[in-house]
């Protein structure tokens, strides 16, 4: 019988005017109570709140150092992203990133990869903003190809149409690769 799973959201801003550590001391609050009751947590990356209500300056949580702490402090929780985008990391660190953190917390963390859609985000670190669509799933596309590949091979050359790597990068085999 298939069992039903539950999962929290781990807020990326406070709504309630709330900054700095008093807005972590409420997410480790939750966490405590998450623990509990839920399977796992998922952490969202976005530099500035996504929401159009709350202002730009709020303080954000980042999503990768967020989820490598928090999976370190709750190990009962399995662990994950919603959603990386593609575009704001070099998708050979990622994988090795995404390899690191599952050697640390084996069997807890979910890579969750999508192709982006915040311009303002972008724009606001630096990164260059594909408005097509099509260019950003094709830049997905290639880092899902990539990551894959660094995850099931010990070495791999990556001349693809978009990321311009052209060294061998090694991933030792930190992680077992299971697609769901």
């Amino acid at each position: 019988m298939a069992s039903v799973k539950f999962g929290w959201r781990v807020p990326d801003f406070p709504t309630d005017g709330s900054r700095g550590q008093g807005f972590i001391d409420q997410i480790h609050q939750s966490l405590e109570v998450v623990d509990e009751h839920f399977d796992s947590a998922w952490v969202a990356d976005h530099f500035v709140p996504w929401a159009d209500w709350q202002a730009v300056e709020t303080d954000t949580i980042e999503c990768w150092t967020t989820l490598s702490f928090m999976a370190a402090r709750y190990t009962r929780l399995t662990w994950g992203t919603i959603v990386l985008c593609q575009s704001y990391r070099n998708p050979a660190l990622l994988a090795k990133m995404a390899a690191s953190l599952c050697s640390l917390a084996p069997g807890r963390v979910v890579f969750g990869i999508g192709a982006g859609w915040k311009e303002d985000e972008y724009r606001a670190y630096g990164y260059s903003y594909p408005a097509r669509p099509a260019v950003r799933i094709a830049q997905l596309e290639e880092a899902v190809t990539i990551a894959r590949r660094l995850w099931t091979k010990m070495l791999f050359l990556s001349r693809g149409r978009i990321t311009r790597s052209t060294r061998r990068i090694i991933i030792p085999s930190l992680i077992r690769f299971r697609r769901s």
